[in-house]
Order: structure tokens, then C-alpha cells, then sequence
């Protein structure tokens, strides 16, 4: 193919990972004539010794310092640096798995589009028993709402989905990532680049497998951030947030009402139906999505489990962020 790539590897702390991950892209590196760059963010792994002994055997790997450490300034800085030698940009996560052709039916995609901004369905699996419940409720309504690019049954133009290619005069265009976004700072682009006339696709023809936080702290932690990126991206465009965005936002209220049952029990229905519409739901989910994600039937509930914490967390991030605004100075 003749469109130049740039496929972009934000690091840090990926010695587990790195090494087969690049084995496989320099793979696709060699079909599309492309340079893999990998934006370290600091790593105190072995991260940088192996990226650094893959680029002394292939021109194709090059390493870049990312001194603001997130991956919204990794993209950034590779832009930067390599964007004037590139059509196309490629983000690889380095926590996810990829199709041997994953970049190549990316770009060809994008050049039979035309199109500004490729994304893809992101299919979520679990190993242990609670990072299943995780994956289970992540691919099912209940943990999204029906976003389009977490069921992956949709091809078409969408709001946002999960980014993989960008062409890079768009990127460009629209001043590339808001690096004061810590989190939904994809979402945040993906609305400049709708109000710039950009298309943003998603792809059916390919996906990436995610592999989601194995902990409850770490899944409250990761969707206490989503949450409040969320906020933020709503203050700072003042734009109305969707329906599937608004229910979650109950949950935190629910929760600080239950408080008043000392007072009187009916204060305590709200979260009653909230938990157990979960747990039913999550059942649902585990029965419908069993063959995919082997989600035993016993450990079933756990999936409405894991969605509650997903709902709680959000809900908290989004109203934390809220409350904070006015002490902030100059920022959404």
C-alpha cells in the first residue's frame, strides 16, 4: 500500500508485553512500509532495554521519550516528531491483543473511505473469575449502555469509538489530543473532529481484544476516571450528555440517600432496585454471553456486581469533578 503509517505504542511499564507485541507489528510494519514508534512514558521496567534492542536489529522501531507520561501526550509528541513523514497514524495499546492483519485492514479501510478516524469494536475477556464478571458486563448493555463499538454489530459512522487510525492532517487540524485530559480524552477529539466535518467510522471488519482490571479497586479507580473525564468533556464543549450517560449519574445520589434510612426505611428502595435490577441483568448477561466468556452460572451475580461497581465509580468520578470546578483555576 502506498499510504504512509506511523503506528504509535504508548509505554509504560510493558516489559510483559512489549516484546511479543512488537514481534507481531513488525510484521504489519513490513506490509505497509511502516515505522513503529514506541512514546515511553518512564518506564522502571525493562520496557526501554527491549524496544531499544529491537530498534538496534530493525530501522522500522524507533523509541521516544514521553516526559508527560500519559498516552494523550505520547500521540502527541509522535505526531510531532515523525507526522510530517506519515498519511495515517495507528494507536496500539499495549495491554491489548490484535488480529495478525489488524493495521492492514485499518488502512486499507481508510483509504477506500477516505476517512479521517477508523475505530474499532473493543471485545473484552477476562481470565480469573472476577475479571470475566468485568468482561461480561463490559460487552453486554448493562456495563455500556449499548455504546456501538463495545457490542461490535454495527458498521457505520458513530460519535466515538475506540481509536486505531487517524489520518494525520485531521489530527492536525483539530490541534490533536487535549493533553489536560487524563481520561476521555479520545471522546473529547472525537467531538472536535465531528465538529470539524470529520467522519469517525467503525470498522467491522476488524477488533481489538481488551483485557480489563482484574481487581475491584482497580475497576473503581479506572471508572472514577472515566467519570470524570466525562464531566469534563461535558463543561468544557457544554454539550447535553446522552441518555445511557445521564442514568449513571442517579447512582451516586441513590447511594447518599440510602444514608436517610435511618430515619426511614423507603429510603432505602431506590438502591434495593438498583442492586437487584444489576444482579438480574448481570445474569442475564452471563447466561447470554456464556459461550464467548465462560462465565459460570454460579459465579453469575457477580457480573451485576461488577457493574455496580462500574456505575458507582462513574458516578462518583463525574459529580467529583463537578464539585471541584469552581476551586479550579482556568480549567474545566
Amino acid at each position: 500500500m502506498s499510504a504512509r503509517t506511523l503506528i504509535v505504542v504508548p509505554t509504560l511499564n510493558e516489559a510483559r508485553h512489549i516484546d511479543d507485541l512488537l514481534s507481531a507489528l513488525l510484521v504489519e510494519a513490513e506490509a505497509l512500509d511502516a515505522t513503529i514508534v514506541v512514546a515511553d512514558g518512564g518506564s522502571a521496567d525493562a520496557t526501554c532495554t527491549i524496544v531499544m534492542e529491537w530498534a538496534q536489529h530493525s530501522p522500522r522501531v524507533r523509541l521516544l521519550h514521553n516526559p508527560q507520561r500519559i498516552q494523550s501526550a505520547a500521540i502527541n509528541l509522535v505526531v510531532a516528531e515523525f507526522g510530517d513523514t506519515a498519511d495515517y497514524l495507528i494507536r496500539i495499546d499495549a495491554h491489548g491483543a490484535y488480529p495478525p492483519d489488524y493495521c492492514r485492514k485499518l488502512v486499507a479501510e481508510a483509504v477506500e473511505l477516505d476517512a479521517a478516524s477508523i475505530v474499532v469494536p473493543m471485545i473484552t475477556v477476562g481470565v480469573a473469575p472476577f475479571q470475566r464478571a468485568v468482561a461480561t458486563a463490559q460487552n453486554s448493555a448493562i456495563g455500556t449502555g449499548g455504546s456501538a463499538h463495545r457490542s461490535g454489530k454495527a458498521r457505520g459512522p458513530v460519535d466515538h469509538g475506540h481509536h486505531a487510525l487517524m489520518r494525520v492532517d485531521a489530527f492536525r487540524g483539530v490541534g490533536g489530543y487535549d493533553q489536560t485530559f487524563r481520561f476521555n480524552e479520545d471522546a473529547e477529539l472525537d467531538y472536535r473532529l465531528r465538529q470539524a466535518g470529520h467522519t469517525i467510522w467503525l470498522t467491522d471488519r476488524t477488533a481489538m481484544t481488551y483485557y480489563p482490571r482484574s481487581t475491584a479497586a482497580g475497576l473503581f479507580r479506572q471508572y472514577f476516571g472515566y467519570g470524570g473525564g466525562r464531566a469534563r468533556n461535558i463543561l468544557k464543549h457544554r454539550v447535553m450528555p446522552r441518555l445511557r450517560q445521564l442514568a449513571p449519574l442517579a447512582i451516586l445520589p441513590v447511594v447518599l440517600l440510602a444514608a436517610l434510612s435511618l430515619w426511614h426505611w423507603g429510603f432505602l428502595v431506590p438502591l434495593a432496585l438498583w442492586g437487584i435490577g444489576c444482579i438480574a441483568l448481570g445474569i442475564h448477561a452471563a447466561r447470554k454471553y456464556y459461550p464467548d466468556y465462560g462465565m459460570p452460572m454460579a459465579l453469575s451475580p457477580l457480573v451485576g456486581v461488577a457493574a455496580m461497581i462500574m456505575h458507582l465509580a462513574w458516578s462518583s468520578g463525574f459529580w467529583a469533578h463537578v464539585a471541584q470546578r469552581p476551586f479550579r483555576r482556568g480549567s474545566v
